[in-house]
C-alpha cells in the first residue's frame, strides 16, 4: 500500500478489467486504426489522381509549346527591299508583301530544301521574316537564317504520324539538319488560326481578361452589399427567408441555366453584342453573385459581436460600425470567396456557348464590345480537331489555364493572410 493511501486510511482500489471490456477496447482501437488507414488511403489516392492528371497534361502539353520549323538562310542582296517607317506593323508587313517578300522567301526555301521541301513550308511563314525585318531593319543588308514553320501535314509526318508519303522526306531533311522542333514563343502572343502551326492563345487570354473584369465589376459590389444588407439590416421575416433560400438555390443552379438567361435577356436587349466580353461578363456575374453573397454573409457572421458592441459604445453610428469595423474584418473571407467564385467563372464554357462566344476570332479584342472568345472555349474548339497538332495545342492551353487558376487561388490565400486580423 502506498504512503498516500496509508496517510488517508483509504486503500487505493485498482479497477479490474473484465475479458469483455478488454475485447471491446481492442475492437475500438482496431476501428480507430482502420479509420485512420482509410483516411490516409483517401488522401493518397487523391494525390495519385492529381499527380496523374497533372503529369498527363504536362506530358501531352509540352509538345504544344513547340512547333516544327525549317532553318532556311535568306539573302536580300539586290532585292531592293525597303522598310516602311510606321508604328502600324500591319501596314509595314503589307508593304513588304507588295515588294515580293513571299516570293523571296519561297525562292530561298527551294534553294535550301529542294522543291519538295519548299512545298511544305507554311503559306504564312514569310510573315515571320517580315516581323524580323520590321524589328531590325538591318536584317535586309546582312540577311540571316530564319526558323520558318512547316505545314501541319508535314509536322504530323515529322512526328511519325499522318501521311506516310511525307515521312521519308521528313527523315531526309532531318538528317541534313534543316528541320527541327523549336519552342514556339508566338503561341502565347498570337490569336486563333486554322493551322495548328500558327495558332496562339493570346486572343483568348485577352477575351478572358475583359470578361473577368466585367464579371468582377458587377458581381463583387452587388454581392458584398447584398450580404451586408441581409446580415446587418434585413428584418427577420418571411420575405427575408425567401430571399435567402433563393440565393442558396441560385448557387446550386447549373451554369447552363445562366447561359439561357443571358441569351433570353441580354442578347434580346443588346442583339449587336453577341460574343462580346460585356455580355459574357454580365452572364458570368449572375452565376458568381450568389457565391459572393453566401461567402460574404459567412465572413460577416464570423465577426464577433463584441466588435460591434465596442464600436457602438465609443459613439460610432451603425453605418460606421458596419463599414469601419465589421467589413474590414470580414474582408479576407469575402475576398477568398470572391476569387474562388471568379476562378469557377473563368473555367465555364456552357453559359458562354449559348451567348455565341465560340466564334472564330483571328484578332485579339481591343475593347469590351468586340467579338471575342475565352480560354476554356478556345480549348473546347481545339479539342474538336483530330490532328495531332491541335491535340498538343489543346493540352498546352489547358496547362496555361491551370497555371492561371493556381495563381488566382494563390492570390486568394495571400489576400486572406494579408488582411486577416486577430481579435
Amino acid at each position: 500500500m502506498s504512503e498516500a493511501a496509508t496517510m488517508t486510511g483509504n486503500p487505493i482500489v485498482t479497477p479490474t478489467r473484465s475479458p469483455a471490456f478488454e475485447a471491446r477496447l481492442k475492437k475500438r482501437y482496431a476501428a480507430e486504426r482502420r479509420f485512420k488507414a482509410l483516411g490516409l488511403g483517401a488522401v493518397g489516392f487523391s494525390l495519385l489522381v492529381l499527380v496523374f492528371l497533372l503529369g498527363t497534361m504536362i506530358w501531352n502539353g509540352l509538345g504544344g509549346f513547340q512547333r516544327t520549323v525549317f532553318d532556311v538562310p535568306v539573302s536580300f542582296e539586290g532585292m531592293g527591299l525597303t522598310v516602311m517607317q510606321t508604328d502600324n506593323e500591319g501596314a509595314a508587313i503589307r508593304a513588304l508583301q507588295s515588294q515580293g517578300l513571299p516570293e523571296i522567301v519561297s525562292f530561298a526555301a527551294e534553294k535550301t530544301l529542294g522543291e519538295a521541301g519548299a512545298a511544305q513550308i507554311n503559306s504564312e511563314a514569310w510573315r515571320e521574316v517580315a516581323s524580323a525585318i520590321i524589328a531590325d531593319p538591318s536584317v535586309v543588308q546582312r540577311g540571316g537564317t530564319f526558323a520558318l514553320p512547316t505545314t501541319d501535314r508535314f509536322s504530323t509526318a515529322y512526328l511519325g504520324e499522318g501521311q506516310a508519303a511525307l515521312q521519308p522526306l521528313a527523315r531526309e531533311l532531318e538528317a541534313q539538319g534543316h528541320v527541327r522542333r523549336a519552342f514556339d514563343f508566338g503561341f502565347l502572343s498570337r490569336a486563333d488560326a486554322t493551322d495548328a502551326q500558327l495558332v496562339g492563345i493570346w486572343g483568348a487570354l485577352v477575351g478572358s481578361f475583359y470578361t473577368m473584369i466585367v464579371t468582377l465589376l458587377l458581381a463583387f459590389p452587388i454581392g458584398v452589399l447584398a450580404a451586408l444588407y441581409l446580415e446587418e439590416y434585413a428584418p427577420r421575416n418571411r420575405w427575408t427567408d425567401i430571399i435567402e433560400v433563393s440565393i442558396n438555390n441560385l448557387a446550386a443552379v447549373p451554369s447552363i441555366i445562366f447561359g439561357l438567361l443571358g441569351l433570353a435577356v441580354f442578347l434580346t436587349l443588346f442583339p449587336t453584342l453577341r460574343s462580346a466580353p460585356v455580355i459574357g461578363g454580365m452572364t458570368l456575374a449572375l452565376m458568381t453573385m450568389p457565391v459572393i453573397v453566401i461567402s460574404g454573409r459567412n465572413a460577416i457572421k464570423a465577426v464577433p459581436p463584441s466588435i460591434r458592441d465596442g464600436a457602438l459604445a465609443v459613439g460610432a453610428s451603425p453605418v460606421q460600425v458596419v463599414f469601419h469595423h465589421v467589413l474590414p474584418l470580414a474582408l479576407p473571407g469575402i475576398l477568398t470567396g470572391t476569387i474562388i467564385g471568379m476562378a469557377r467563372a473563368l473555367g465555364e464554357t456552357a453559359p458562354l456557348l449559348l451567348i455565341g462566344m465560340r466564334a472564330f476570332v483571328s484578332t485579339p479584342p481591343t475593347g469590351f464590345t468586340d467579338n471575342a472568345t475565352v480560354l476554356p472555349m478556345q480549348i473546347y474548339l481545339w479539342s474538336d480537331q483530330v490532328t495531332r497538332g491541335f491535340v498538343e495545342r489543346t493540352s498546352a492551353a489547358i496547362i496555361v489555364l491551370l497555371v492561371f487558376l493556381l495563381l488566382m487561388n494563390g492570390l486568394a490565400i495571400y489576400l486572406r493572410n494579408r488582411f486577416e486580423k486577430k481579435w
